[in-house]
């Protein structure tokens, strides 16, 4: 079953949170998946595991308590959120395997301009290198299989921007929320919160470093990123 892309430009956060959650609650096996592609006015959304006190100064920028998982994040104007209304079970895969879709499909957009996107240990959403955006290294930090004794390492952020991140929910068996991907955008309301709950974690977008695009292309390349990787 293909999934059906909906590019929605500018949109509501609350109304489009509130349709995802309609459609989920109303989907049948019959249901078609779907991938919605938007951007929001500036907002702070707070999710599930969120401690008020990594909303450091939010200003005149309001914070949104939401259903998603994770930490505080920002969204404004030139930045591609993705929202895939997947059915895991009629898909065939689990969580894990899902967010490590999602990731792939962002890493994969992010190749298409000449970025190398990078996973980190124990942190969900993609990176770059501050120095060297385009370099094909491994990082030192990516993700990596540990013993059953081992304790999860804290995530290192050392030398990497984040440009992505990643907040989903799945309700009976059904994904929604998704991934936003930083294009051009004022980043300067990321320094006024701990984002994703990390302090000090630098943000950074597509424009910051060295490419220039548009939000159309870039969400046009991530849609079909996402809806190539989330197939069955």
């Amino acid at each position: 079953m293909t999934i059906e892309i909906r590019t929605q430009g500018r949109v509501d956060y609350p109304a489009t949170v509130q349709a995802m959650q309609d459609y989920t609650a109303a989907r049948t096996d019959t249901s078609p998946d779907a991938l919605w592609l938007c951007e929001h006015a500036p907002l702070y959304t707070q999710g599930l595991a969120g401690k008020a006190d990594h909303v450091l100064h939010p200003g005149d920028i309001p914070v949104i308590a939401t259903n998603r998982g994770g930490q505080v994040t920002f969204h404004g104007p030139g930045q591609v959120v993705a929202y895939p209304l997947i059915d895991l079970r009629r898909a065939g895969y689990f969580v894990k395997e899902y967010v490590y879709r999602v990731e792939e499909a962002v890493i994969r957009t992010l190749a298409h301009f000449g970025v190398t996107g990078h996973r980190v240990g124990g942190a969900p959403g993609i990176y770059v290198r501050l120095d060297d955006p385009h370099s094909h290294a491994m990082l030192p930090q990516r993700p990596q299989k540990r013993g059953a004794e081992d304790a999860a390492a804290e995530p290192d952020f050392d030398g990497l921007g984040k440009i992505a991140a990643l907040g989903i929910k799945v309700s009976r068996h059904c994904t929604y929320h998704g991934v936003a991907l930083n294009v051009a955008m004022d980043l300067a309301p990321f320094a006024r919160i701990n984002p994703c709950g990390y302090a000090g974690l630098q943000t950074v977008d597509l424009s910051t470093i060295g490419v220039h695009t548009t939000w159309e292309e870039a969400a046009q390349v991530l849609g079909q990123q996402l809806s190539t990787r989330l197939a069955p």
